[in-house]
């Protein structure tokens, strides 16, 4: 087939799905009727946001087309701050603006979070004053009929049009075009004469566009019903916000040539406009977060210090209570000399100093934080940092599993606070690192799913909500479910969509916008720091509380070079928390839950009976038959647990294999001694993908970092890389005389069971929670329930299930009581009293009431 020939046209007004529920054009998409067209450069505009910029950017590169970066700016008439105005359309008139280089990508930058941050009213809006600001290396065309110069022709004004001519041009010079759209709207026709006057007389270029918010035309009637849903109207909404129009979609070039065959010359313009925009990103480098350093210190030496003073607690905490021989000491010493070796030689010594800062701020001011979750909990330097409270050694976790010198990759701590109180540690973060301009959470897009673009559409269509629940029920509830595969899989629909043409014409628009963007949200843990104003990064916007978010999602924000913290919210260490104080409040004391001990008899026979109800990670109903069949002893037993319920082991056998050996009905096989130490904790099964690389580490030789790319390559199951490896691993078996038979077994063994290998470090961080929730639950049974169900007051369904487990232990629940009730569980003498949160039609505005009341003498009404 030949190849289209290049065309010569470029868009450069178009929406793309992050116009959110009015742009439908996704960005893949988009590229792909680039590539059908011949056309080699595409610019996507964007309302008031860069939501998608850099994912365009990325995605237009590695398709071989230039992106031209833009947005349409609304623009205050009077300035930003002016809220007066009654209407969206009396607030703002449009603007389009490209990068024409990485100056001009720097200001939309700017132009976007002001926008956002200061601008909002009714839709984010720039000024003239910041536009004024940050006018350098962009380009502007004067948008449609919403666009200043635009709306003044329409109202015939051509003195008023003439005069934001002018203006505009003294901004732009000659970086100012004059945008005309073919669109079959009357009022065009109108504007575009008028531009052809203002262009003639002024000497300002034209330039053809679209203002494309869909890609084909048959679209046209999806994206009505698209503003539907972003307008909360009808489809048989006469006054409904809609396009007079079905031609906003991404024409050809040919369609646009005939389009404007009056004005070739704004159709040859867009083609030298293109050229002059060339915007060149980098990636690769890292942008780390400013920690403040003591004079006569660096990052280097401090971390350093900080290590080995850290470490130095450590052991003696080890020492008072006898653990610490000479030989154990050196172990720990050589262990975190290694490690402090490794992450000054990899540039991270910044990185966990602010970690330490922001956990043991948290600890400081009693913020519960967890143990450590993923790799991160098998480095000593993080545990010395009391960055984690597991300590490494003892259970074998390996360091390179987390940061690995010979693959330089950023290492990632998650870390785990109390739900309640993690936004204190992100606050304190803030005022620590430069406040809001350089700290920010990660946006999330919310997509219109299969079942809820249904309802979306059913709505906007004017159906019933009944008809439409029907129709969407139908969809099954499955990971990654589409309408498509529903139609395929599901009678009734197909049933449905040939005997009614309502439901065809539904289900064929909920298809057409299925997976659109619907609404941002914020994720649920990533945070990230900037060293100088995040707005010299990416584009910033804020949250539903007004909190900062990136404008960018979570890959993308990865790709500036921003170094990302993961806060998570576990509910569980609330739990643990709330029982701790009712505990101190109920008997008196308060157990250190960091230094119970780990071999508790009572907590092992209560798990060995399965009683994990309400205990982390375990209290699923499967989770507490393994427990009964497995009977845990020790603590390792725990860790195994956590990391074989999982699907890939359940279904492989490895589960049963582990159980029969550790109860002695099956005989642990070690192919060769040499695996008896490694594999001796899960009974001769590989369990953990740590146990991969003491393996390889072993029995040829790897160092523990390429024991690491092994695990990974593994993981990936890549043929020709596996192939490789193999030839690697056998070479270095036969230096260390194994015989190739048993080497080859070996390797075969890893490869299979590496798939269904768990990370340890995470294992084993997450073991500690769970222990220490089922030692609570077997020494402090009334305080834990009480804990878990003030936790889970607003699920009626959880309520119900825990008061039915207190009294299967014979612990008394006392119904709610006006006089004696707090909004929270409470326990009395081991007597749980109800808490009033938890009753049906109470909410909590009417105890907020009541406890301010409290202080007086008669309860708020």
């Amino acid at each position: 087939m030949p190849e289209t020939p290049p065309a010569n046209f470029v868009h450069l007004h178009v929406h793309t799905q992050y116009s959110l529920l009015d742009g439908a054009i996704r960005v893949g998409d988009l590229l792909a009727k680039c590539k059908e067209y011949g056309m080699d450069a595409v610019a996507i505009t964007d309302h008031g946001s860069m939501f998608g910029a850099l994912e365009f950017y990325v995605q237009a590169k590695k398709a071989g087309i230039k992106p031209i970066i833009g947005c349409e700016f609304y623009v205050s008439p009077s300035h930003r701050f002016d809220k007066s105005a009654k209407s969206a359309g009396k607030a703002a008139f449009h603007l389009v603006l490209l990068a024409m280089d990485n100056t001009g990508y720097q200001n939309l930058l700017k132009l976007a979070s002001l926008a956002q941050l200061e601008g909002f009213h009714y839709k984010p809006r720039i000024d003239l004053e910041v536009l004024e600001a940050h006018a350098e290396g962009l380009i502007a065309l004067t948008a449609c009929l919403h666009g200043g110069i635009p709306m003044r022709i329409t109202a015939g004004d051509m003195d008023g049009a003439r005069e934001e001519a002018r203006r505009l041009m003294a901004l732009f010079g000659d970086r100012l075009y004059l945008e005309m759209q073919e669109n079959n709207i009357p009022e065009q026709a109108v504007v575009n004469q008028g531009l052809k006057e203002l262009s003639k007389e002024l000497g300002i270029p034209l330039i053809a566009t679209n203002d494309c918010h869909y890609l084909n035309r048959e679209e046209a009637q999806a994206h009505e019903v698209l503003l539907c849903i972003q307008t909360g109207k009808t489809m048989h909404d006469a006054s409904r916000f809609r396009f007079s129009t079905d031609e906003l979609f991404f024409k050809s070039p040919e369609e646009m040539k005939r389009a404007f065959a009056h004005s070739p010359e704004a159709i040859a313009e867009t083609v030298r406009l293109a050229a002059r925009c060339n915007v060149e990103l980098s990636f690769g480098e890292s942008h780390f977060p400013i920690f403040p350093v003591p004079e006569g210190e660096t990052l280097d030496s401090l971390f350093e210090k900080s290590a080995l003073a850290g470490l130095e607690e450590r052991l003696s905490d080890m020492r008072e209570i006898g653990q610490l021989t000479p030989e154990i000491e050196k172990t720990y010493r050589d262990r975190l000399t290694h490690e402090i070796d490794v992450i000054i030689k990899m540039g991270f010594p910044g990185y966990f100093l602010i970690v330490a800062d922001f956990i043991n701020w948290a600890k400081d001011h009693e913020i519960p934080v967890g143990p450590g979750r993923g790799s991160g909990a098998g480095s000593l330097a993080a545990y010395s940092l009391r960055i984690t409270d597991i300590d490494p050694i003892p259970y074998g976790l390996i360091f390179e599993r987390f940061l690995n010198i010979e693959r330089k990759s950023m290492p990632d701590f998650d870390v785990d606070f109390c739900q309640e109180r993690r936004g204190e540690v992100i606050e304190y973060v803030q005022q620590r690192y430069g406040g809001e301009a350089h700290v920010a959470q990660i946006v999330t897009y919310g997509s219109m799913k299969a079942r809820a673009v249904i309802r979306d559409v059913g709505r906007a269509l004017g159906m019933t909500y009944g008809d439409v629940d029907r129709i969407a029920k139908l969809i099954p509830e499955e990971l990654k479910i589409t309408i498509k595969k529903a139609i395929e899989a599901e009678a009734r629909l197909q049933e449905l969509i040939k005997r009614d043409p309502q439901v065809e014409e539904l289900l064929r628009i909920a298809q057409t916008l299925e997976g659109l963007n619907r609404h941002t949200s914020i994720h649920a843990a990533g945070v990230v720091i900037s060293p100088r104003p995040m707005v010299e990064y990416l584009p910033v916007c804020k949250g539903p509380k007004g909190e900062v978010l990136t404008q960018y999602d979570m890959i993308h924000t990865e790709m500036t070079g921003l170094i990302k913290f993961d806060f998570l919210g576990l509910k569980t260490l609330t739990v643990i928390d709330r029982a701790l104080k009712l505990i101190a409040t109920d008997i008196g004391h308060k157990p250190d839950i960091n230094r119970i001990p780990l071999d508790d008899t009572k907590t092992y026979d209560l798990l060995a009976k399965g009683d994990a109800l309400g205990v982390f990670q375990l209290e699923s109903s499967g989770m507490r038959g393994l427990l009964m069949k497995m009977k845990p002893e020790v603590f390792s037993d725990l860790i195994a647990l956590v990391a074989l319920y999982r699907p890939g082991p359940l279904e492989s056998g490895m589960v049963d294999q582990f159980v029969d050996t550790k109860h002695g009905r099956m005989q642990a096989i070690y192919p060769l001694p040499q695996l008896e130490p490694i594999l001796k904790e899960t009974y001769g099964v590989i369990v953990y993908q740590e146990q991969v690389m003491k393996i390889a580490n072993v029995l040829a030789g790897y160092s523990l970092g390429d024991a690491d790319n092994l695990r990974r390559a593994m993981g990936k199951k890549k043929a020709e890389v596996m192939e490789a490896e193999k030839e690697k691993f056998l070479a270095g078996a036969r230096k260390n005389s194994i015989p190739a038979d048993k080497a080859e077994y070996v390797f075969d063994l890893m490869a299979k069971f590496a798939g269904y290998g768990f990370n340890k470090s995470h294992s084993a961080a997450y073991a500690l929670i769970a222990y220490q929730t089922a030692w609570l639950k077997a020494h402090y049974p009334a305080q834990f329930m009480a804990a878990l169900l003030s936790c889970d007051v607003g699920n009626t369904d959880k309520v119900v299930r825990y008061i039915t487990e207190c009294r299967d232990h014979d612990i008394e629940v006392l119904p709610p009581d006006i006089n004696e009730s707090d909004k929270d569980f409470a326990v009395v003498n081991d007597r749980i009293r109800f808490g009033l949160a938890a009753v049906k039609n109470v909410g909590g505005a009417a105890l907020a009431g009541w406890r301010i009341s409290a202080t007086g003498s008669t309860p708020a009404r």
